[in-house]
Order: structure tokens, then sequence, then C-alpha cells
């Protein structure tokens, strides 16, 4: 068997075992690729909401990402919760480094997925105002692709830049400014009983809409964990070569599929007593999601 994709991961803890790390090496392991991690925050919370946050110090972060930059093959990296500008900064610059080193064993220039963690799914805040600004200035202009929800995509463009507006295509329009491919992942629609979601692929001047099957469950903790780690994953496939049009849109659908899947997996699971964990067990994944390329 040959070696699998290596996709690295740059996010905090949950200790419930639903989103940020916990969410990405779990996806990674379902889609076949061997995943690192570095942890630049410990969480103490639940299905019901975060009770406190630990920010791991700079110098420690700084270290385990040259513990895994230095030694593994990483072919795309995906960042959650960074906690702090420094560690966004951080991040930013190890990965204009590492794509400025030819002789690295990555062999070329890995990917970056950037999920701009900003709000639990409780609605605790995870970012402040400088956070956000180093997303701005350092952290998205070297991304590959950034995957906000509408929320994020309004504190990423600043109340100046979006007029108070909430169209989504447009936001997504708006955040190339910032990053060459922007996905703007949606929920389900207002309408309760909407069978669609729609996520809005934003690159190259263009802004298409791409729906998938809506699953209706209060089970969600960890979504848009799953969905920028399962992207990751398809960039790693490529080996660092670029995506063309064609191939971006499918490997959004793809990791649209992946997630859609996890969603109707935990539909009915009855854990915690707030907002459960998204699925992530390996045994439902088949062969088909684990090999497929976009």
């Amino acid at each position: 068997m040959s070696s699998p994709p290596v996709v690295l991961s740059i996010a905090g803890t949950d200790s419930g075992g639903a989103a940020g790390l916990a969410a990405d090496l779990a996806t990674f392991a379902s889609l076949g690729a061997h995943g690192a991690c570095v942890v630049t925050a410990v969480t103490a919370q639940d299905t019901t909401g975060v009770r406190a946050i630990h920010v791991v110090p700079l110098a420690h972060v700084g270290a385990q990402l040259d513990a895994v930059l230095d030694d593994l093959p990483v072919a795309s990296v995906k960042t959650g919760m960074l906690g702090t500008p420094e560690a966004v900064q951080l991040v930013a610059h190890r990965v204009v480094r590492l794509r400025a080193s030819p002789g690295h064993p990555t062999g070329g220039r890995p990917a970056l997925v950037v999920d701009p963690v900003l709000v639990a799914t409780s609605g605790v805040p995870l970012a402040d105002v400088g956070v956000v600004e180093a997303y701005r200035e350092a952290l998205l202009p070297v991304a590959s692709v950034v995957t906000p929800n509408r929320a994020e995509a309004v504190a990423l463009l600043g109340a100046d830049r979006t007029g108070g507006g909430s169209d989504p295509g447009a936001l997504a329009l708006a955040l190339t400014d910032l990053c060459p491919t922007v996905v703007l992942t949606g929920g389900p629609e207002p309408d309760a009983a909407a069978s669609v979601c729609t996520d809005w692929l934003a690159h190259a001047g263009e802004v298409v809409p791409l729906t998938h099957p809506a699953v209706h469950t209060s089970n969600d903790h960890g979504t848009g964990c799953t969905f920028s780690a399962a992207l990751a994953v398809a960039f790693a496939r490529r080996r660092h070569e670029p995506m063309t049009t064609l191939e971006l849109r499918a490997a959004v659908r793809q990791a649209a599929h992946f997630t859609t899947t996890r969603l109707a997996l935990s539909r009915h699971w009855e854990l915690g007593r707030g907002r459960g964990p998204i699925g992530h067990l390996a045994s439902t994944s088949s062969t088909t999601e684990r090999g497929r390329t976009p």
C-alpha cells in the first residue's frame, strides 16, 4: 500500500469530541489521509457550550509546527481555532516559509484551507478583533481557500464592506479580495421544510451556488470542521497540483457530500444535553468516499 497523503490540522481541542481536532482527525482518517495535529487551545466544552479556554503558549505552538513540518510530507494544512493574533501570524509565516523551501519533504506547495473559527456553535466568541484583523492581513492572503459561514464572512469583511447586507453570493465574492477562493457554507434554508442547502463558491471573479440535501437535525456540532477537513483532504490528494475551476467545484461537492452523510448518520443520536455531535464512525465510510478524487 502506498503512503497516504498527510494533512495537518492546526486547531483547538473539544473535550466533548465533536468539533476541532477531534472532528478533523476523524475526517482525515475516514477519507484515507494521515492526520497530524498542532494544538492551539484546549477547551472545556460539551454539547451545551464552552466552559473554559486555555490558550497554548505561542512558543509551544511553534515547536509543534516545527516538529511536524520538519519531518512529515504535509500535502495540505487546515486551520481551525487559532486563539490569538500571534498564533494566526505564526501559522501564516510558517506556511510561507514552507512553500519557499524546495528541498522540504513536502516536495511542493501545500494547500492551506482556513476555517475561520470565530464563534462556537453555542454562540461563545472564540476570537477577538485582533484575531480577525490578523486573519485579514496575514493568513487569508496566503490561504488556498477560506470556508466561512455567513456570520464569519460578515466579521471578516467588516461592516464597512458589507453595508449590513447578507446576500451570501455577494459576501463570498467580496471575500475574494482577501483570499482567492471562498466557499461560504450554508446550513438549512430559513424554511424549516427546505430540502436543500446551498454553499457559495467564489473563484476567479465568478460565484457559483452549489446545492446539496439538507439534513434537519440538532446533532450538528462539528459540521463546519468536518466540511473544511474533508476539503483539505481533497486538496491533499492533488499532491500540490493546483485545481481547475471544475475541480474546485467537484471538491466542494465531495466535502459537502461527506458532511451530509455524517449528519444523516448521527441525525437521531441522543448524546449530550445540547447540540449533539456530528457522526464520525469510521465503519460507515465507503471505499468510494475514501478514494474519490475531484
